[in-house]
C-alpha cells in the first residue's frame, strides 16, 4: 500500500463497530483482504456507541456500554479504562494526552437540575480534569491548540479559555473569556502557538452576526485582527486550513425566507490571519452542499448549486482556479496529500464517485458506489473505503475498499440480522507515508458480489403485460375492472360517469 521512510510496508488497520461488538481488522502486506486476526482486539457488546483513533494513531478508544477502553496500537494492550458507561462521542486532543467524552444530558428526580455530560480525562493518570453541561451534540467538542497548552469551549454563550500547565488546578479556572450570545462558536487555529482565535457571535434583534479573529492572548475588542459581519446566519461552521493561516465561515439558516430552497440558505465567507476578508463568489444559485480545505492549505473546494450542482477549486484570494463542471454531487473528499479529490453524490443521489488528479486537473476515474453512507481515504492516500451503515440504512450493510483508479480490491457484506454501525481507518503521523505518484495503471481488482441495479427505464406492470400480449384486466379485482355502463343497463351521465337512480319517497 505504501512505503514509509524506513522502506517497510505499513498496512493501516480498520476499526469496525457493529450491533454485536467492536473489532479491529488488518490485512497482510498488500493483499488488502481485510479480516479479523486473533492478535487484534475484539469485544462482544451490543452498546458500542463510538470508536476513535488519536491523531497520531498511538491510541484507539471505544465505548462498550460499561466503560471506555483506551488501547495502545503498538501492541493493543489496554492503556486505561474510564468510568463513562453512557459515553456517546469520543474525541482525542491533538497530541493524544487527553480524551473528551460526551453523553446525553439527563434529568433525574435526585438531580432535577441535571448532571454534567461532557468530560475531559487525562490518559496517563485517568483523572477527570474537566466537566460541564453541554446539551447540544453538534457543538460539544473543545477546541485545542496544537501543543495542547490551551483549550477553549463555549459555555452559556461565553468563550472560555483554559491555559493548561502541570498544575492540575489549571482546568478548574479559565484564564480569559470573551462574552457573547447563546449560539456563539469558538475555534483555535492549528499550527502556530500561541494560536489564532476565531469567535462567532450570532446577531440579536435583527442585527448582523459577526466573526472576529484574534491572536491569543490579545482578546480585547479593539485587538481583533479581522472582522466579518453578515446577515442570514442561524449557525456557522468554522473551517481552518491546515496551516492556520485562513478560515472559511460556512453560514446557514434553517429557513429560506425567499422560499427558493427547502434546506434554508447558505453562504461562504473567507478570513485570513493577515486581516483580509471577503465573501466567496458562487456562480450558481442554490445551496452550498460541501466545503473542504485541501491538506496543502492553499486551496479549497466548494460543491454548490441546485442539481446538477457545480464544483470549483479556489485559491486563498477566493478566485476560481479550476471548474469541475456540473454533476450529481453533494460531497467532496481530499486524500491526505491533497493530490487526489473525490467528488461524490450520496444520500438521495445515485452514488457517483469521481476521482480527480488535482495537479494535472484531470479526472482519473468515475465509478458508482450506491447506498454509501460513509467515505474515508486510507492514510496512504491511494485507497478509499465506502460503507453502508445503520441506522441510515439497515439492509445491505457492509464496506468496500477501492484503489484510486476505481478497482475494487476488497468487499465485506455484513451478515443478515446484524448491523454495521461504523468503520474508521487507523491514523498515522504525517511523515509515515510518501505522497503517491498518480498513474493511469489500473491494478487488477475483484468483482462485487452485490447485484447491479438495472439501467432500463421503469415500465408499469399493466404496460408490461400489454407488451407481452396479456389482458391486465383479468388480474385486477372486480371493483377495479371498468364496466360498460350501457351494457349494464344504467343511463350514461353527461361526462361519461354513471348516473344513479334516485329513489322517490
Amino acid at each position: 500500500m505504501a512505503l514509509d521512510s524506513g522502506a517497510s510496508i505499513v498496512c493501516p488497520t480498520l476499526a469496525v463497530r457493529s450491533n454485536v461488538g467492536v473489532e479491529v481488522w488488518s490485512c497482510e502486506n498488500l493483499s488488502l483482504q481485510y479480516a479479523y486476526k486473533p492478535n487484534l482486539p475484539k469485544e462482544d457488546c451490543k452498546n458500542c456507541r463510538s470508536i476513535s483513533f488519536s491523531a497520531d494513531g498511538r491510541y484507539f478508544a471505544y465505548s462498550n456500554g460499561t466503560e471506555i477502553k483506551v488501547l495502545k496500537t503498538n501492541d493493543w494492550a489496554i492503556e486505561c479504562t474510564l468510568p463513562r458507561p453512557k459515553a456517546f462521542y469520543l474525541k482525542f486532543s491533538p497530541l493524544g494526552n487527553y480524551l473528551a467524552t460526551w453523553e446525553l444530558y439527563t434529568v433525574t428526580k435526585d438531580k432535577p437540575e441535571g448532571s454534567c455530560n461532557m468530560f475531559i480525562y487525562e490518559l496517563s493518570s485517568t483523572l477527570e480534569m474537566f466537566a460541564t453541561v453541554l446539551k447540544n451534540p453538534t457543538d460539544w467538542e473543545p477546541s485545542w491548540s496544537s501543543d495542547e497548552s490551551l483549550f477553549a469551549i463555549v459555555i452559556g454563550g461565553e468563550a472560555l479559555f483554559y491555559e493548561i500547565s502541570e498544575d492540575i488546578t489549571s482546568f478548574l479556572r479559565y484564564s480569559r473569556k470573551i462574552g457573547g450570545n447563546r449560539g456563539a462558536v469558538v475555534s483555535l487555529s492549528p499550527g502556530a502557538c500561541p494560536p489564532y482565535v476565531a469567535v462567532y457571535t450570532p446577531g440579536r434583534k435583527g442585527g448582523p452576526s459577526m466573526c472576529k479573529l484574534y491572536k491569543y492572548p490579545s482578546l480585547l475588542p479593539n485587538q481583533a485582527i479581522a472582522c466579518k459581519s453578515f446577515f442570514q446566519a442561524d449557525r456557522v461552521d468554522l473551517l481552518w486550513n491546515k496551516r492556520g493561516s485562513g478560515i472559511l465561515l460556512f453560514t446557514s439558516t434553517e429557513v429560506d425566507k425567499s422560499g427558493a430552497s427547502y434546506y434554508g440558505n447558505q453562504a461562504l465567507h473567507f478570513m485570513a490571519t493577515k486581516g483580509d476578508s471577503c465573501s466567496v463568489p458562487l456562480s450558481k444559485e442554490g445551496p452550498v452542499h460541501c466545503v473542504k480545505w485541501s491538506p496543502k492549505a492553499t486551496e479549497f473546494v466548494v460543491v454548490y448549486g441546485f442539481m446538477p450542482s457545480k464544483a470549483a477549486l479556489y485559491n486563498l484570494k477566493c478566485d476560481v482556479i479550476f471548474d469541475f463542471g456540473e454533476g450529481p454531487r453533494n460531497c467532496a473528499y481530499f486524500n491526505s496529500f491533497g493530490n487526489l479529490l473525490a467528488l461524490a453524490g450520496f444520500g438521495n443521489l445515485p452514488g457517483n464517485v469521481e476521482i480527480w488528479d488535482t495537479k494535472k486537473r484531470e479526472i482519473v476515474t468515475n465509478i458508482k458506489c450506491p447506498d454509501t453512507t460513509y467515505f474515508e481515504w486510507n492514510p496512504n492516500g491511494m485507497y478509499f473505503a465506502t460503507a453502508t451503515t445503520a441506522p441510515r440504512l439497515r439492509i445491505g450493510n457492509g464496506f468496500k475498499v477501492y484503489h484510486y483508479s476505481g478497482s475494487l480490491v476488497h468487499e465485506t457484506i455484513w451478515p443478515q440480522g446484524q448491523e454495521l454501525l461504523g468503520i474508521e481507518w487507523q491514523k498515522y503521523p504525517e511523515n509515515q507515508f510518501a505522497e503517491p505518484v498518480i498513474t493511469k495503471i489500473k491494478p487488477e481488482g475483484i468483482k462485487s458480489s452485490l447485484p447491479v441495479a438495472s439501467k432500463k427505464a421503469y415500465t408499469p406492470p399493466h404496460l408490461r403485460m400489454i407488451k407481452e400480449g396479456k389482458n391486465p384486466e383479468q388480474f385486477m379485482p372486480r371493483s377495479q375492472v371498468k364496466v360498460n355502463s350501457t351494457q349494464a343497463g344504467f343511463p350514461v351521465g353527461r361526462k361519461g360517469g354513471l348516473k344513479g337512480n334516485r329513489i322517490k319517497k
